[in-house]
């Protein structure tokens, strides 16, 4: 039977996949990293490694970029979160990612609305690394890609199969029997696709890091959630944690729990143990384990908190 030690993945000892999406091959997005951290993620390709199997309601994954690397336009049907660990991200969305745009900076939290195609990239300095936390336990059954991205792959010699597998035709690799290219979306089906205005989505989609940290000195601030500050019910919740947020005494959770942490360094103890969280590391704590958690040096100290709910993961809930 595993421990709590025993579902911690350190941020340095996470594992990237270069080949994960169909923009692998295509200039400026063939050098991103792709992250599978808990579940199976979103990646179409076998090389994808996945630190923990575990199936608990939702994804936790990453992408890491050096500047000016973007992630291409896709959809998604199920809940596509990003807090930005690492650097300064610029996020568009839209049939051409240019229905609107916003940047988001270290410790802001994105919850992008369902059936819209989105994109991001680094627009910092250095390498950047943002966090996810995907909808459901298939999350990669719900990926749908804009047409001209598709194209665009099959110039540079990656063609995505209609079983949603990848096929490399610089490796040889051809699609097998029984097995077509993943249909474009038509003008038709496009049209399901909104353009959603910047106004909207900053407002009702966006939290920042600082806001959140004046909200969760006492208690912890509800980030994403039935009554929380981003109103969604994706199937699991986010809260944010800072010093003083919840007393340092055992405590449990009936439902999957995932903490990530953003700045400082968190004391964590359980029965049997314990070991400090730090910035990027990821812990799955499962229901009934009983654990404490506090900052353990002075200085800045903010966590995110995911927990699963019995919400079923699926569009966007508009509150209505």
């Amino acid at each position: 039977m595993s421990t709590i030690q025993d579902r911690i993945v350190r941020y340095g000892d996470l594992k990237p996949c270069k080949t994960a999406f169909i923009d692998a091959h295509t200039p400026g997005s063939d050098q991103k990293e792709n992250f599978t951290i808990i579940g199976g993620g979103v990646s179409e390709s076998p090389d994808q490694h996945v630190h923990i199997t575990d199936q608990i309601g939702f994804n936790i994954g990453a992408a890491g970029q050096p500047p000016k690397c973007r992630n291409s336009l896709h959809s998604h049907t199920t809940a596509e979160v990003f807090f930005v660990l690492k650097g300064r991200w610029r996020f568009f969305w839209g049939r051409y990612g240019d229905a609107g745009e916003f940047v988001a900076e270290e410790g802001d939290i994105f919850n992008i609305p369902t059936g819209i195609f989105r994109g991001f990239e680094n627009i910092g300095t250095d390498y950047g690394m943002i966090m996810a936390v995907l909808g459901g336990d298939d999350a990669g059954g719900g990926v749908t890609w804009a047409p001209q991205v598709i194209e665009d792959a099959k110039d540079h010699g990656l063609v995505l199969g209609d079983n949603g597998a990848l096929y490399d035709t610089k490796k040889g690799q051809s699609l097998p029997d029984g097995v077509k290219p993943m249909p474009l979306l038509t003008e038709e089906h496009l049209k399901a696709f909104p353009e959603v205005p910047v106004e909207n989505v900053v407002r009702d989609y966006v939290a920042r890091y600082w806001d959140l940290m004046a909200l969760a000195g006492k208690k912890p601030a509800k980030v994403i959630g039935e009554d929380a500050l981003l109103r969604d019910k994706p199937g699991f919740e986010v809260d944010f944690l800072t010093r003083g947020s919840i007393p340092d005494e055992m405590h449990s959770h009936d439902k999957p729990t995932v903490l990530m942490p953003m700045r400082g360094h968190w004391k964590l103890r359980y029965d049997g143990g314990e070991t400090v969280l730090n910035p990027g590391d990821t812990c799955l704590i499962n229901p009934g384990e009983a654990h404490a958690l506090a900052p353990s040096m002075t200085g800045e100290a903010s966590l995110y908190r995911v927990r699963t709910t019995d919400d079923p993961a699926g569009l966007t809930w508009t509150g209505k």
